[in-house]
């Protein structure tokens, strides 16, 4: 993978969306790219898991991530379509990370055995990490299942927005 997609963009965007399979590398990119340009980092599992994996209702999980979207700066990594309209609109590019089905597998096996029983960085305390046959599934179907809803989510609210994919 490309080590820094924003070499040689100019001017160098301050609100990126970076979006891809689970396992494909997102929040690595995220805190790559966070680091070398000083940008804040929403990791958008954070803010939607409650502990315990509880998922929030969504009008409240909505105002926190547009709080966290109120600067002029910011990375967000991690899918949920659901959110396009409220982070397309002001992005100024979207990165695609494009990893084969079994490097995301690989990967994802890898961060359970890593993490298994504790809390990853790029998630909210009290959600440790788990083998989870469904998530698995979700990875594997991905290209069939969630990549078209998110297509069409870019296509309808962030059309005129850059899109870079990283292979």
């Amino acid at each position: 993978m490309e080590t820094d997609p924003l070499a040689g963009l100019d001017p160098l965007p301050q609100r990126i969306v970076i979006l891809g399979r689970s396992g494909s590398g997102k929040s690595t990119l995220a805190r790559k790219l966070g680091e070398t340009y000083d940008l804040p980092i929403v990791h958008i599992d954070a803010l939607f898991w409650q502990p315990g994996w509880v998922a929030p209702d969504n009008d409240s999980f909505r105002a926190r991530l547009a709080e966290a979207l109120a600067g002029d700066r910011w990375i967000t990594d991690g899918n949920f379509s659901n959110t396009f309209d409220i982070r397309l609109p002001r992005a100024d590019l979207i990165l695609w990370v494009e990893v084969p089905r079994m490097v995301s597998i690989r990967r994802a096996l890898l961060r359970v055995w890593k993490y298994y029983g504790r809390t990853r960085p790029d998630l909210a305390p009290g959600c440790p990490e788990r083998l989870d046959w469904a998530f698995l599934r979700y990875i594997w179907n991905f290209d069939r299942d969630t990549r078209p809803k998110i297509m069409a989510a870019i296509e309808a609210h962030g059309a005129g927005v850059p899109f870079i994919v990283m292979r």
